[in-house]
């Protein structure tokens, strides 16, 4: 046997205890939530089949659009405010001096924190009497600009957007400062004789150099935005009126608000199945950028 064979069946064996676990906990539920969703069940008793009952329900229902509507905004939200600033971070922070590291910290800190406890913070900054962001703007001389953030229709997707964006900036700063280090040093120098510096030297030579790494971190933006739930959940429940219903929310209160396991099994497929679609789009549209 060649060393690259080793090689490969030593890559093969180290990687599938990993597999298996990521197959049982991760690839089998979600084959189990489809089959569920052919059936109607109230997650007790016997499940009764009722073929595409539930699909074609969730197809028609008013509030999966609205959800999957408002769902769109968090992935823009994420995409456009997430990757570039964690980007133009990891550019300024990339530097391994004491300031940059206190900076990466603090970034990244909110991280550290449950989502639950990042929903309850900004659920009390965007209080209308009591809230941090009213108090500011009001001894700004802003006070027309005082909001409901939560409860105003017209604007409670983007008041919910901002802490999801300033929650998940840290782990993506990481990423992008390590593509950056590792781009090699004799390129940096190779543009810097030919002329390229700041902005040129961003799109000619850097992103092509991290572009692949890019992709990923959009690829964790667009899941990331379609499962997002708890925030959302302690900020607002969906409400008001269903205003900032997303899937998972609609699918946590279907599935255990009213008791149809089944109706709910089948809006976490479609969710799976949305997901899928975003993210071949984007990494098509990247991948003709790229060329």
């Amino acid at each position: 046997m060649g060393t690259t064979a080793r090689l490969k069946g030593f890559i093969i064996l180290a990687l599938l205890p990993t597999l298996l676990i990521y197959t049982f906990f991760v690839i089998v539920p979600i084959f189990w939530s489809a089959y569920y969703g052919f059936f109607d069940w109230s997650g007790m008793g016997d499940a009764k089949f009722t073929g595409l009952a539930n699909y074609i329900e969730v197809i028609k229902d008013e509030i999966f659009w609205r959800s999957l509507k408002n769902n769109f905004i968090i992935i823009a939200a994420s995409v456009f405010g997430q990757v570039p600033i964690a980007l133009v971070l990891a550019l300024l922070l990339m530097k391994n001096s004491f300031v940059n590291r206190f900076v990466r910290s603090a970034v990244f800190m909110p991280m550290v924190l449950s989502t639950v406890v990042v929903g309850l913070i900004w659920g009390y900054m965007y209080h209308p009497q009591i809230g941090v962001v009213n108090y500011v703007l009001k001894s700004l001389g802003l006070e027309s600009l005082t909001r409901a953030w939560l409860s105003d229709p017209k604007i409670n997707m983007f008041s919910v957007s901002i802490p999801i964006i300033w929650n998940y900036i840290g782990p993506y700063l990481i990423i992008f400062i390590a593509a950056l280090q590792n781009i090699p040093s004799e390129i940096n120098d190779a543009a810097k004789l030919e002329g390229a510096v700041g902005f040129k030297k961003l799109y000619y030579v850097t992103l092509p150099m991290i572009w692949n790494t890019v992709k990923v971190v959009i690829v964790l933006c667009i899941a990331g935005s379609l499962k997002a739930f708890d925030q959302v959940f302690v900020m607002t429940g969906g409400g008001p009126a269903q205003s900032t219903e997303l899937l998972a929310t609609y699918m946590y209160n279907n599935t255990f608000e009213v008791y149809r396991y089944g109706y709910g099994s089948a809006i976490s497929t479609m969710i799976v199945i949305v997901s899928m679609i975003l993210i071949l789009i984007s990494q098509i549209l990247m991948k003709r950028k790229n060329q």
